[in-house]
């Protein structure tokens, strides 16, 4: 065998090593995964699991149909909000008017009781203030004509008593009796007979006038001041125009109650038609209340997209917990919780780890600075796994991580540096933000950034013994 023999034997060998250690390495995280599976799979068979990941799978897709289905509900949420505050201010002023127009019915009211009492007082015990007047007109012709009958009978009588007198006196000087024996002696029996009769006529005329003279009402209508028909028609006059004012204000008052009573069918009309509007809108209310988390109507307090981004934080946590079982020797993992948080936060993206150690689910603001910085970086590279997956297998092939390296103990540091390795043998370009200078014997390539007084400079250096 040659030296050149030997030396390729020794390169095969190295090389064969290198494929084991390789191998080895693969089995172990093989290995890591397998326990990180048996975990997240707590004994449930392969076929739960696809069942479980198909059913998480039918939740989303129905959860993004739903959250597309809520951008018309939404718009139509904001224009029945419009319509109902519209229309609650058209019922706001209409009730408005509706309130004045009461104040001024209840005025008209007053100022009808008050014209009916004057009309009450003017009318007496008439039937109504045209009868009132028209009984005390027909009372004063009563009086004026008995009282022209009265003085007519008097003057009449005072000329007949007169005439009779100057008769006597003129039949006495010439020598009759009486004025019976004149009549005998001058008038012929026809003439007599008619100025009798005509004298019995004047009598029974007298005898009617002074028995109507007699009549109780007459007597006590004489014995009354003469009739004022002036003031009677005043008063008739003001009668009819507080007539005419109250039939004006009854009809006025008339008119607004059939506005009123307009305006009420109106409102019952309006009311009946904003009904089915506001139970729709209570109804799409409750609706985005129960997508918003609201305590009220979600006891979750959950809103739609957290519930949508559960799933995705799920599988998120899944990935992560693969790389947080490695970083953490095989003692913590991530899991989702849609627990109720404190306060009036709203729930259902939380993340919480389960302590392999003590059997126990906690907070992560439970962990120490190092372990909090493991799991941020298993959650970044949980969510590179579950993108690419979700991108058709494109891969996320660059990384920057920035600072959070100071945190670290050498052991803590030892072990990050290892798993960013691993991710560089897998082709990941894996960038490292970080002031700590013990990083510079760990990277082969470095960018350096120095400040100056003028500004800030790069320098690009390669160590190959890294």
């Amino acid at each position: 065998m040659t030296a050149a023999d030997e030396q390729r034997a020794r390169a095969a060998q190295q090389a064969a090593e290198g494929e084991l250690d390789a191998a080895r390495h693969r089995l172990g995280a093989l290995q890591v995964d397998a326990a990180a599976a048996e975990a997240a799979a707590a004994g449930r068979s392969v076929a739960e699991l696809a069942a479980e990941i198909d059913e998480s799978t039918a939740r989303r897709r129905a959860a993004l149909h739903t959250a597309e289905q809520l951008v018309p509900l939404g718009q139509q949420v904001e224009r029945l909000e419009h319509e109902r505050r519209a229309r609650s201010e058209r019922l706001r002023q209409a009730g408005e008017r509706g309130a004045v127009l009461a104040d001024r019915l209840g005025a008209v009211a007053v100022e009808l009781d008050t014209l009916a009492g004057r009309i009450a007082a003017a009318r007496g015990d008439a039937p109504s203030v045209a009868a009132r007047a028209a009984a005390v007109d027909a009372l004063a012709a009563a009086v004026t004509a008995v009282l022209d009958a009265a003085r007519s009978s008097a003057e009449a009588a005072a000329r007949l008593a007169e005439a009779t007198g100057a008769l006597e006196r003129a039949a006495a000087d010439a020598g009759f009796a009486d004025l019976v024996a004149l009549a005998a002696a001058e008038l012929p029996a026809h003439r007599r007979d008619a100025l009798q009769r005509q004298f019995e006529q004047l009598d029974a005329a007298r005898e009617q006038a002074a028995a109507r003279l007699a009549d109780p009402e007459l007597r006590a209508a004489a014995e009354l001041p003469p009739a004022d028909a002036a003031s009677a028609r005043t008063a008739e006059e003001h009668a009819t125009a507080a007539l005419r004012t109250a039939d004006t204000a009854h009809r006025t008052a008339v008119d607004r109650v059939a506005a009123l009573a307009r305006i009420t069918d109106a409102l019952t009309a309006l009311a009946a038609a904003v009904a089915p509007v506001l139970d729709a809108y209570a109804r799409i209310s409750r609706l985005a209340a129960l997508l918003a988390g609201a305590p009220a109507e979600n006891a979750l307090r959950m809103r739609l997209e957290s519930y949508v981004l559960a799933a995705r934080l799920e599988q998120v946590a899944a990935a992560a917990s693969q790389r947080l079982l490695k970083m953490s020797g095989g003692r913590y993992t991530l899991v989702h919780s849609d627990g109720l948080v404190s306060g009036t936060k709203r729930s259902g993206l939380s993340l919480h780890v389960v302590d392999a150690w003590t059997g126990r689910e906690r907070d992560t603001a439970t962990l120490s600075g190092g372990e909090s910085f493991f799991a941020s970086l298993a959650l970044a590279l949980g969510l590179a796994d579950v993108v690419t997956d979700e991108a058709g297998g494109m891969p996320l092939d660059t990384l920057f991580i920035d600072e959070g390296f100071g945190t670290l103990d050498e052991n803590t540091l030892e072990e990050v540096m290892d798993v960013l390795d691993s991710l560089r043998e897998r082709d990941r370009a894996v960038g490292i933000v970080s002031h700590v200078a013990d990083l510079r014997t760990r990277i082969p390539a470095q960018l350096l950034i120095r400040k100056h007084r003028h500004g800030s400079t790069t320098h690009h250096t390669t160590r190959e013994d890294a």
